[in-house]
């Protein structure tokens, strides 16, 4: 296995091959072809969710070549000397291209003076000169600067565009990952592309091919072991509380996790996702075989299960919203366990 970091080494490099951003990937391609040209774009969205990405093969189709393109982390480059050094820059024509590219990556980070001298330069910029600003943090750049960019706001990695990738770059690599797994990490990534990856990398480097084998399988309990990630027995043993109506087998599950030292709102929302999986095979049967595909055998088979023992209606829309609104609380509650706790309680009504 190579020592590339993974998200590096499959980092998109067209407009294809970029996932889950078509709404800004259509709107791009069109100007490059009809040449129509922005001099300055604001790409904004969470971390990991390809705005670098895109932005190098967006001057890459403009074509302009590396020696005209410029990359800056205002985080350390955030001063009104930085900006004045970058306009002495922007007047000097491209060495070999129609454009120059100026990414500005985390721009937020600039400071007020950064700003106005930047403002002046987007007011009236050489026609060879286009802007590319990425921000995380979109309240913070100011309305002056926004007004003069067209802006993207680029979309969190979908669970299963990721659980997709993950997949798909395992087998790459020599690895056979299961369902499961990939759905775990997934999950892990947050709805980034980049720490999607970099979970995976983790797991990866943990389970080195061996010379003897092709394929290194990898389970669900591997990725749990490796990651410190929730047990799915802990998952079960909870929803199986709700079930059977048993609040101390509920409570002492938590108390489990929380022994553990477990990301409690990470609990929670692999909790939460396999309580809708039952929800929807409970009141829409017909959908199971297009669900099988995207969840592991032995989840499938416990949550089938699970829907024979609910004699009493237990997994039910009002009980995921109680749990939802535990997850909402997860960040401020002074006891992580606690809105977990009063979620089960609630649930089973033994607060009356």
């Amino acid at each position: 296995m190579e020592h590339t970091a993974l998200y590096r080494k499959y980092r998109p490099g067209t407009f294809k091959e970029v996932v889950g951003q078509d709404h800004i990937v259509d709107v791009l391609a069109s100007s490059v072809k009809m040449d129509k040209i922005s001099h300055a774009y604001l790409f904004v969205g969470s971390r990991g969710t390809g705005k670098t990405s895109v932005a190098r093969i967006f001057a890459k189709e403009v074509k302009v070549n590396p020696s005209d393109i410029y990359e800056i982390d205002a985080a350390s480059n955030r001063g009104i000397d930085d900006i004045r050094s970058l306009r002495d820059g922007v007047r000097t024509l491209p060495f070999d291209s129609k454009y120059k590219v100026y990414i500005i990556d985390e721009v937020h980070m600039l400071s007020k003076d950064a700003w106005g001298a930047l403002l002046k330069t987007l007011e009236e910029p050489p026609k060879h000169v286009i802007f590319i600003l990425a921000t995380t943090e979109l309240h913070k750049v100011p309305d002056t600067i926004i007004s003069r960019c067209q802006v993207f706001t680029f979309h969190k990695a979908s669970e299963l565009s990721a659980k997709n990738i993950v997949l798909e770059v395992s087998k790459k690599e020599g690895f056979d990952l299961d369902s499961g797994s990939a759905e775990l990490l997934a999950i892990l990534g947050d709805g980034s592309f980049r720490d999607t990856l970099g979970v995976l990398q983790k797991v990866l480097n943990f389970h080195k091919s061996s010379k003897s084998e092709k394929i290194t399988k990898i389970t669900r309990e591997d990725v749990e072991k490796i990651t410190g990630a929730p047990k799915t027995i802990l998952v079960n043993d909870f929803l199986t509380a709700i079930v059977e109506k048993n609040i101390e087998d509920g409570i002492k599950t938590i108390r489990s996790a929380s022994l553990e030292n477990l990301d409690m709102k990470l609990y929670l929302k692999l909790i939460i996702q396999k309580f809708r999986l039952a929800i929807i095979l409970r009141y829409a049967p017909k959908l199971e075989e297009e669900m099988a595909s995207d969840v592991s055998e032995p989840d499938m088979e416990f949550v089938r299960d699970l829907l024979k023992k609910d004699k009493e209606g237990m997994l039910r829309s009002k009980t995921l919203v109680i749990l939802l609104e535990a997850y909402q609380n997860v960040d401020r509650a002074f006891v992580s366990e606690l809105p977990l706790e009063l979620a089960i309680i609630s649930i089973l009504r033994q607060d009356k």
